[in-house]
């Protein structure tokens, strides 16, 4: 018999998280509107979901440990060790640190190298937490805001023009020689003229919206960083990063090396097993602008909109895959797989038992699904459920 198996999971406290979201997506209670950012499951190690097993409560990676093969599948196995994707509810009420993910290759080089310098892991200067890369899709439960990718150079030369500032015309010439050297550019400016971006971004924020309508939100989102990030060069980044919005349902992936920011929403994140960010603005955490360069692609990129087809989201990566389901419907790919119920209730049933009953999950609550099983859901009044798979290992 391949099991069902509930899960609890673990909230993560981060400054820029939202105090309802989450609470609300769990039927909790959050008197102290604590900011709740994040919700993991997985079974990695900075935010292990946990089980139930023989009556005793046990990490998601114990249960996995005990017969790889049997709750993994023969071909995740023979990939990875480990269950290869993180799961998450992602709760942003702030903007998120503007960053980029490594490739594997980089990963593995940048894992090694800081662990041979001695480099701890709660230091604040570590770049890389595991030896994993991070290609990512976020997927919106609410209208989502992010910015991702570089704009055209001509579009950023134009956006920059209109901003104005003289003190930002070495900053413009550098795009004669491309996105690095002007990246290189705009972070080298003197603290001086940083302080007066900003201060700029919030004079200027009403003129530029008559003058240049159809870019009001580029105006509006670079004012709103100058409240939060005074000094920061990265008040510029909607004029050179793609503004994305996002629906409830449209999802948008990210592969490696790509700077982006989830500036406000409610999603379903699902990722690579790591947690390896180089950051590039709008945080006070350590940036490593050398690491990050190394890491980055330096040419325009706009994410497609992706929409499911018909229940799967249209995403090629070997390490995971995204579906969504509502009010009916038969999971029958072979596992490991992680689901969590964002709406209604729905009862787990294990195809492969003879048991009549299965497991009854509500808004907010998650099982894994061990590989080989066939998982029906079935419908209790109404429900949407999003549904963690592996790709094509």
């Amino acid at each position: 018999m391949y099991p069902v198996f509930k899960l609890r999971n673990q909230v993560k406290h981060y400054a820029w998280g939202s105090p309802d979201w989450i609470p609300e997506l769990l039927g909790e209670k959050n008197p102290d509107k604590k900011p709740c950012a994040e919700l993991w499951m997985g079974v990695h190690r900075d935010g292990q979901s946990q089980t139930e097993y023989n009556g005793k409560i046990i990490s998601l990676a114990e249960l996995i440990e005990q017969d790889a093969e049997l709750y993994l599948g023969k071909t995740v196995v023979a990939g990875t060790a480990s269950l290869p994707f993180l799961f998450k509810a992602l709760a942003a009420d702030k903007s998120l640190s503007i960053q980029a993910h490594p490739s594997l290759e980089q990963a593995q080089a940048g894992f090694e190298r800081e662990n041979s310098a001695g480099v701890s892991f709660d230091a604040p200067e570590r770049n890389y937490k595991d030896a994993n890369h991070k290609p990512e899709i976020i997927c919106a439960l609410t209208p989502f805001k992010a910015m991702a990718g570089f704009r055209e150079i001509d579009e950023i030369r134009a956006l920059f023009d209109a901003f104005g500032m003289e003190s930002l015309s070495g900053v413009k010439a550098a795009l004669d020689s491309g996105l690095k050297a002007f990246l290189h550019a705009l972070f080298a400016l003197p603290p001086e003229i940083k302080r007066r971006i900003s201060d700029h971004a919030t004079m200027q924020k009403r003129r530029l919206g008559e003058s240049r309508p159809q870019y009001r939100d580029v105006w509006e989102t670079a004012a709103s960083f100058a409240e939060q990030y005074p000094s920061d060069p990265a008040v510029l980044s909607p004029l050179y990063l793609n503004l994305v919005f996002l629906g409830e349902g449209d999802a948008m992936f990210l592969p490696a090396g790509v700077l982006h920011a989830y500036i406000r929403g409610f999603g379903v994140e699902l990722m690579a097993n790591s947690d390896n960010v180089l950051r590039g603005g709008l945080t006070p955490k350590c940036i490593d602008l050398q690491e990050l360069f190394h890491i980055l692609t330096f040419s325009a990129f706009k994410p497609e909109i992706l929409h499911p087809n018909p229940f799967k989201y249209p995403v090629k990566c070997k390490e995971f895959s995204l579906s969504v389901i509502h009010d009916q419907g038969v999971w029958t790919e072979d596992g490991p797989a992680i689901l969590i119920v964002t709406r209604g209730e729905v009862l787990v049933v294990n195809e492969e038992s003879n048991e009549k009953t299965g497991i009854r999950l509500k808004q907010g609550e998650s099982a894994f699904i061990a590989a080989g099983n066939a998982g029906k859901f079935s419908l209790n009044e109404n429900f949407t459920l999003y549904v963690a798979g592996v790709g094509s290992m």
